[in-house]
């Protein structure tokens, strides 16, 4: 037997013996005034006790209260406690365009608000948080110390980063050089979208990279002016910028193997994003540690205590006449209170009323009572009898999430857990959920052959396949449009080819008649060709005296006109360098004052939780960068 706590033999003992020993040696006050004999004969016989004996009583139930208070225990051996999660990242969107208020209250508070919601409920995960908008900042690197994120979290604001614009692919850098314990890193995004209609070089980057990215989708289709601080609206060439959602950042979730949700007012969105992370994060082992295990002991000394106390304050005789019946009851009962085994009886009740309530069809309070239990005593059976509850209420996330967490030994329960999953995530009805429905089922199936679980895989596999065919026949559809399409416009190309061909030969045959006609005329006249031909020389010749002459006129005045220009620049060039001088002898100056001011504004603005982790590129920069 060892003691837990062996401090409180040092600092209460001590006390507790002086005040005995006080106690012993004082006398009573009738001995100062009676001698013993004297006492003797005065005194009635009865069984009462001694006022020495009762001391002597209080000292040991005292002595017995230091015991307990020491906790001894029984080593029973040591247990590994493993710490068995995922890292999350979570990445939050700070540009101006979060300040829009299509949704209440705006993007951003909304968004730290899913953020923080999902962090409270990351119990056995480690997180991180990155901050975003041209550059990407560094938060609060991967950690269990969700109070310190979550606070960190709730600071952020828009001017924590002066740089505009929304830069996913600085932030997916800072992601991959992060450290986790996985070879895969799992990002959230929380973020309107941006500008951009074209996520292939993120989506590249992060295949490559080994990120499967979550998306959030903050904001709505119709969107929202953006508010700055002064309430005025930020424009751009002189027109109020409308914010909407962008959706293309979904391909960006689907393509990377992740999951794209848009917001609601709701916490479902958060349900599901949750339930979505922790099924597709890799867990592994964190952390591990040898706990030594013990057997409490520490309620003996105090039951022998209070009973000890109960004879002290009281008369023997009386005891054993009138009160004995109750002093065994109160002590059977302080018995029971301090046993483990007495919590167990009362759930065993909250459990027997969870069933009544199932099987009464009253599934909301039957759940929220088996879940209780389920998180006091971290009991697999109860998470999977709440989520049985919550399934037949149609919960089907919140059903997820509890069979999540049932760990359950026995295969024939792990099969039909695995069942039931795969039972909810048909219910919700997506082409995502079908496919995971399939694992679902083949995983029980694996554990257990079972007749309906068998059918359900078919009738999904079905399913799934009309979908393929569906997909496929409006591809080859499209397909064949596009066909039509570009043979009408070969055959509209080939027709008008052909009449310019015909028109072309029409001309060359006219040319052809008319040359043969003039070669006839030319045969039957040859002097008056001959003279024609004459003619035509000299006429000839004098438009060519007459071409010279204007080229000659021509050259010289764009020779006067070029001396002109070059003197002209001449002289602007001498004004453009004096000006230049001018300026550059004389260079703007500040003051000391005024330089001082400016250092200790910037310095105030600084927040010092936020750490830029990209170097920033001066290549790649835009021209016409948006002011949000």
């Amino acid at each position: 037997m060892t003691f837990l706590h062996p401090e409180f033999f040092y600092f209460l003992l001590p006390p507790l013996i002086i005040v005995y020993a006080y106690v012993l040696i004082k006398k009573e006050t009738h001995e100062h005034y009676f001698s013993k004999e004297t006492m003797k004969k005065l005194k009635i016989n009865s069984n009462s006790l001694s006022l020495k004996t009762r001391n002597s009583l209080l000292f040991l139930a005292g002595l017995l209260i230091v015991i307990a208070s020491a906790e001894p225990v029984l080593k029973e051996g040591t247990v590994r406690v493993k710490a068995v999660g995922g890292d999350i990242l979570i990445a939050l969107d700070i540009s101006d365009s979060m300040l829009c208020e299509d949704v209440y209250p705006n993007r951003l508070e909304l968004a730290k608000k899913k953020a923080l919601e999902l962090i409270d409920k990351t119990t056995q995960d480690r997180v991180g948080v990155i901050a975003f908008a041209k550059n990407s900042y560094l938060v609060s690197p991967i950690s269990f110390d969700t109070k310190t994120i979550s606070f960190l979290l709730s600071k952020l604001d828009t001017s924590s980063i002066t740089q505009k614009g929304t830069d996913i692919l600085t932030m997916l850098t800072t992601v991959a050089e992060s450290k986790t314990s996985t070879d895969k890193k799992y990002l959230l995004i929380l973020s309107d979208g941006g500008d951009s209609k074209d996520f292939s070089a993120e989506i590249d980057f992060a295949k490559e990279k080994g990120i499967v990215v979550f998306v959030l989708g903050m904001g709505t289709k119709l969107g929202a002016s953006i508010k700055k601080e002064d309430g005025s609206l930020i424009k751009y060439n002189n027109k109020v910028i409308i914010s909407t959602l962008n959706e293309s950042i979904s391909k960006l979730a689907t393509e990377t193997g992740g999951v794209y949700i848009q917001n609601t007012t709701s916490s479902k969105d958060i349900d599901a994003m949750f339930y979505e992370i922790i099924n597709n994060t890799e867990h592994k082992e964190l952390k591990s540690q040898e706990i030594q295990r013990y057997e409490a002991l520490f309620y003996y000394p105090i039951i022998l205590a209070i009973l000890i106390l109960l004879i002290a304050f009281n008369s023997l005789s009386r005891v054993l006449k009138h009160d004995l019946s109750a002093y065994i009851f109160i002590l059977f009962t302080l018995t029971l209170s301090n046993s483990p085994a007495v919590g167990d009886m009362f759930d065993f009740k909250k459990l027997a009323e969870a069933k009544k309530l199932y099987e009464a069809k009253e599934y909301n309070t039957s759940a929220k009572i088996y879940e209780e239990y389920a998180k006091k005593t971290d009991n697999g059976q109860a998470y999977y009898n709440a989520g049985n509850s919550y399934y037949k209420q149609k919960e089907y996330l919140k059903a997820l999430s509890a069979y999540s967490f049932a760990r359950l030994k026995d295969k024939d329960s792990r099969a039909k857990k695995l069942s039931n999953m795969g039972n909810a995530l048909v219910r919700l009805g997506t082409i995502n959920t079908l496919e995971r429905a399939v694992k679902h089922y083949e995983a029980s199936l694996r554990l257990k052959e079972d007749k309906p679980t068998r059918e359900n895989l078919e009738a999904v596999k079905k399913a799934l396949e009309k979908n393929k065919d569906k997909e496929e026949k409006e591809d080859e559809q499209e397909e064949d449009k596009e066909y039509s399409e570009q043979k009408t416009d070969e055959s509209s190309d080939a027709d008008s080819d052909e009449a310019n061909d015909k028109n072309n030969k029409n001309k060359n045959s006219k040319n052809n008649d008319n040359s043969k006609s003039k070669k006839s005329e030319d045969k039957l006249n040859p002097d008056h060709n001959k003279k024609k031909d004459s003619d035509d020389a000299k006429s000839e010749e004098n438009e060519d005296n007459n071409s010279e002459s204007s080229e000659n006129n021509n050259n010289n005045q764009d020779s006067q006109g070029q001396t002109k220009e070059i003197k002209n620049k001449d002289k602007k060039e001498v004004k453009n360098e004096s000006n230049s001088a001018e300026s550059s002898s004389k260079p703007q100056q500040m003051s000391d004052l005024e330089e001082k001011k400016w250092v200790k504004k910037l310095n105030s603005n600084q927040n010092t939780y936020l750490y830029r982790l990209n170097k920033e590129t001066f290549e790649n920069k835009e021209k016409n960068e948006k002011p949000w």
